[in-house]
């Protein structure tokens, strides 16, 4: 099974890029042990669309382009439901087991569309503080490498 990251927008060369790589080569490391074959991370162009509900639908359909057959698919987004690593890492551990591809998609400054929502279980929120997408990418990357961490028993996860 896979991780999937799609996110709209792209890092650039700089701190946020190197952290987000560190965690990915992370998770890569402890991930195979786990029966992942990989953590990929696919960046979407923002539209360029003039009203925020045709940017959200022209988003959606890019980000639809890159779902795999089987999946399931968690959003990150200010309306989702916050949780512990414990439960992230749980949602991702019931996915390996069914051995499903696990796509996390974060939206652009709009958002994600109201359709991509809804076909997401869960939906989740970094708490209710908005923040900017490069840092989500960062922190999804960081949970996504201490729910491996979890799963697999290391010390990393201390709580």
């Amino acid at each position: 099974m896979r991780l999937i990251v799609i996110a709209v927008g792209r890092l650039k060369q700089g701190p946020e890029r190197e952290l987000a790589e560190r965690y990915r080569e992370r998770f890569d490391d402890i991930g195979r042990k786990l029966g992942f074959r990989s953590l990929e991370i696919h960046e979407i162009a923002e539209s360029r669309a003039r009203d925020a509900a045709t940017r959200m639908a022209e988003e959606a359909a890019a980000i639809s382009a890159h779902f795999p057959g089987k999946y399931g698919l968690i959003a990150l987004d200010e309306r989702g439901k916050s949780i512990d690593s414990a439960t992230f890492a749980q949602h991702i551990g019931r996915f390996r087991d069914a051995a499903t591809d696990v796509i996390f998609v974060i939206g652009g400054a709009d958002g994600l569309s109201p359709e991509l929502r809804g076909k997401a279980k869960p939906v989740i929120a970094f708490g209710a503080a908005t923040w900017p997408h490069q840092m989500v990418r960062v922190m999804l990357l960081e949970q996504i490498y201490r729910a491996a961490t979890i799963l697999a028993g290391h010390p990393y996860h201390r709580a």
